[in-house]
């Protein structure tokens, strides 16, 4: 073989200016900037091929290397002498996490009967097979390493029943980048919900999740669909970091980066749309059954040059590659941003959640499922409920409140731990007159929470001035028809609780004019005694 290395398009120019034009060998080597050496090789290599220049028109670049490229001396027929690998074989193997082309030529060297190639000739005849192949099958995918995804471009009718409207369905869909193993279904449109939805039920479909999600720049997915630093979209990133997997999207204006769906879109448009267009389908539902039998079909099929077909490729490739499924499948989450309002609530879907009180004011992110509301500070999850809106089964009336108690302030805590009949039992406990006060506090506001807080600012005045006290000070301000804690804090700060009842000392005609004068609001001047 010469030392100087050259292309096959300059090899077939050498062949032209000695078979056709009839120049020199010294000639050729001046026109081509070759070494007269290697233009003698290759003419010599002609001569012993028997190659005219009529023949060498009618031949390819790989033929003509096969007449020439033959080591010098060594006749053609010596290749029948070598066992020839399995080249299909050898191409699916290497497939396989960690297969190398030097493990495979051991193993062929291991079981071959005759004489083996050595590893660079094994090399060499893997790489010309390979060439054969479609371009996109060039590419090397591992097992288990990349799903591609993408809509095709064709839609399927879906018809109401009711209303005879026809709606356009979209056909997503998957394919593995090892065993070109496909899998579609149709949703309603390409909504970030489609495409997520469409995502769980491929995961669902091939038992596992792959290493890596190759998707197109859609903006439901992508947010920004740079070239070099695409940005996810929040819900798809949620997707990626649930399931356990990368997703890298194909450059913008790139195709060639996700082959295997393009060919995988234009393989299930010939296969299941073509094949019912004569079908008439009236829910999504129907739809995916049709397209489920005929997937079935589509990837049982064999390839053209490989003999397997992607179903059982995937048995012996994908499916063991492929990382488990989360134990709960993915839920679509939708964000906004709140404001904290002054009762440390926040509004969801006009219903009202409650959030730590220290929050009041500040703009939260709150992540809304069907089943939960969850509210995030900073990156910190601050609050968590059920979502009593969103969930179905729920009879949860707009305009109301959600509240945990951990999220209120001290006081408000105090104040929601109580009830009416708690509080009746707490002024029982430290006398008549206390009970009757608390009792008066609770009846006469149009709602009982109205009075609580006046109930518990007796219990205040109890613990700083003691039950004996408070019940005495009670005592006076029911005999003064004054039964408000007001009233009560001030004839304790006065000392009143200690000094004898009006009543007690009065004459028939007081007492009488005292009764004639009760009212909540005329207290009379024994009061101020």
């Amino acid at each position: 073989m010469p030392s100087q290395r050259i292309t096959m398009r300059k090899i077939k120019e050498i062949l032209r200016l000695r078979l056709e034009c009839k120049l020199s060998l010294e000639g050729i080597a001046r026109a081509l900037s070759l070494s007269k050496g290697v233009v003698a090789e290759y003419v010599k290599r002609s001569e012993e091929a028997g190659l005219t220049w009529d023949a060498v028109l009618v031949l390819d670049e790989t033929r003509i290397a096969e007449r020439l490229l033959t080591r010098l001396g060594a006749p053609a027929e010596r290749a029948s002498q070598f066992t020839q690998p399995d080249y299909a074989l050898i191409h699916q193997e290497l497939k396989r996490k960690s297969v190398t082309l030097q493990l495979l030529w051991k193993e062929y060297g291991e079981q071959c009967n005759g004489r083996p190639y050595g590893y660079t000739s094994f090399c060499n005849h893997y790489r010309a097979w390979a060439k054969t192949l479609k371009r996109s099958m060039r590419q090397v995918h591992r097992a288990g390493e990349k799903l591609f995804v993408d809509y095709a471009g064709q839609t399927i009718p879906v018809i109401d029943r009711n209303t005879g409207k026809i709606k356009p369905a979209q056909l997503f869909v998957a394919v593995l980048g090892a065993s070109n193993y496909t899998f579609a279904t149709a949703t309603a449109g390409q909504t970030t919900s489609d495409w997520l939805e469409a995502h769980n039920r491929t995961l669902t479909y091939i038992s596992g999740v792959p290493e890596i999600i190759v998707p197109d720049n859609a903006r439901a997915l992508i947010a920004n669909p740079d070239r070099y630093e695409p940005h996810l979209g929040r819900a798809y990133a949620e997707f990626a970091a649930h399931v356990g997997c990368a997703v890298i999207p194909a450059r913008p204006y790139k195709p060639q980066d996700k082959g295997k769906v393009e060919v995988g879109v234009q393989i299930a448009e010939r296969w299941i749309l073509a094949r019912l267009r004569n079908w008439r389908f009236f829910s999504l539902g129907e739809l995916n059954q049709a397209i489920a039998m005929l997937l079935t079909d589509l990837n049982a099929r064999p390839f053209k040059k490989l003999p397997v077909n992607r179903l059982s490729a995937f048995d012996a490739m994908d499916r063991p590659a492929l990382r488990p499924l989360p134990a709960q499948p993915f839920e679509l989450a939708r964000w906004k941003k709140a404001r904290v309002s002054i009762d440390y609530h926040v509004d969801i879907d006009r219903h009202y959640y409650s959030v730590p009180h220290q929050l009041v004011g500040k703009e939260i992110d709150v992540r809304i499922t069907s089943g939960t509301i969850e509210c995030f500070h900073q990156g910190k999850r601050i609050a968590s409920h059920t979502n009593v809106v969103g969930n179905p089964l729920s009879r949860a009336i707009p305009d109301h409140h959600t509240t945990q108690a951990e999220h209120m302030p001290k006081s408000h805590q105090a104040h929601r731990d109580w009830s009416p009949g708690k509080l009746l039992h707490w002024g029982q406990s430290i006398g008549t007159a206390t009970h009757s006060v608390v009792k008066h506090l609770l009846e006469s506001k149009p709602h009982p929470e109205m009075g609580y807080r006046a109930c518990l600012g007796l219990m205040r005045l109890g613990r700083i001035y003691g039950k004996p006290r408070l019940e005495a000070a009670c005592t006076r301000a029911v005999a003064l028809r004054a039964k408000t804690y007001k009233s009560v804090s001030n004839i304790l700060k006065s000392s009143l609780d200690q000094v004898p009842l009006p009543e007690q000392n009065a004459t028939p005609a007081a007492q009488t004019e005292l009764r004639l004068t009760a009212h909540d609001n005329i207290r009379g001047p024994e009061y101020y005694h």
